[in-house]
């Protein structure tokens, strides 16, 4: 983490001088040992990769052209993550907060034929796997319970509990008073307790253990590709949960996601082809589909596993193709 005594290193004090005279290969340096962190708060803060993309570019576009203001006596990472901050509250403003299906109603007891996608409604996405130390922070529950908080109290929660600044630099990040920090924090902490699991998925996936979960990956997609039923219920939990945004319909319980799984995918859906990959910090499936018995399986869908023991808990499978290629992943098989 940079702090302030980076500001007595040459480079950097050199970099600083030559980035407020307009050199921006000087300005890319500086901000390049921050730029996955503050892309993550941005994704945090949006829930959409998208959107996190749109406000670090616009976060970065305002940090150059006001690195006039930054003042060298104080954190160039608190300054960045000020204007990323403030960027995405701009956008949480404009654009209002991410859903999945879950947020929209009950769960249904039956397979939904033919239903059409809401494409009115903000849907979380997916975030590519990263390297990063607080794994935790980017899992799929994580980012959908920030999206039921006000802008305020998502800032200050991330600011504070995940990248540990202080309720004073957070007022001052927020143009607030710290009593007004603490209070968005206390509320922040209430609503994530009720909808947060209990367990986080990374301690889950260290018991489990990678070889396990690469057989529970590889056991589902050969279930899919075979139209295997019983395959597929021998994987998942009693209370299994299973949502494919852009698609308001969502199941539960093994019954209901088994009567699912027959109509739809193992069934009607054509022959599908798989590749293990990672999404937010769990293991995930990228789905091809081949609707006709001949030519390429084409992508289809993301899916995200949550696991609980060694069962499949909750899959979230998101029909964006378009996703594909932030996760570089092949469009064709």
């Amino acid at each position: 983490m940079p702090s302030n005594r980076r500001l007595l290193e040459p480079d950097f004090a050199d970099d600083l001088d030559r980035a407020r005279k307009g050199d921006d290969d000087a300005f890319a340096r500086l901000v390049a040992p921050l730029r996955g962190q503050l892309h993550a708060h941005c994704y945090r803060m949006l829930g959409s990769v998208h959107d996190a993309d749109d406000a670090l570019q616009d976060a970065l576009v305002r940090a150059w052209l006001g690195l006039g203001g930054y003042q060298s006596r104080g954190s160039l990472r608190a300054w960045l993550f000020t204007v990323a901050t403030r960027t995405c509250l701009d956008l949480i403003a404009a654009r209002g907060r991410r859903a999945l299906p879950i947020d929209l109603g009950p769960a249904s007891d039956a397979a939904a034929i033919a239903e059409q996608p809401r494409n009115d409604v903000a849907w979380l996405e997916p975030y590519p796997d990263v390297v990063y130390e607080r794994r935790e922070t980017v899992e799929l529950a994580f980012v959908a319970a920030l999206q039921h908080l006000p802008g305020n109290q998502r800032a200050a929660l991330l600011l504070f509990e995940v990248l540990g600044f202080t309720a004073a630099e957070i007022a001052e990040i927020m143009a607030t008073t710290a009593g007004s920090v603490n209070s968005a924090l206390a509320r922040a902490r209430r609503t994530l307790a009720e909808k947060v699991p209990p367990a986080a998925q990374q301690p889950t996936l260290r018991r489990i253990g990678d070889e396990r979960i690469r057989e529970i990956v590889a056991a589902y997609a050969t279930a899919l590709e075979h139209g295997d039923a019983a395959a597929l219920v021998a994987l998942l939990t009693e209370d299994v949960t299973w949502s494919m945004p852009p698609l308001p319909s969502w199941y539960h319980g093994l019954p209901a996601v088994t009567d699912f799984a027959v109509r739809l995918p193992l069934s009607t859906c054509g022959s599908w082809r798989h590749l293990a990959t990672f999404a937010n910090a769990q293991p995930a499936i990228a789905c091809y589909r081949r609707p006709e018995p001949e030519g390429p399986h084409t992508a289809w869908s993301l899916n995200v596993l949550t696991l609980r023991a060694d069962r499949i808990a909750e899959i979230t499978s998101f029909l964006d193709p378009a996703l594909f290629a932030r996760f570089d992943l092949p469009m064709r098989l």
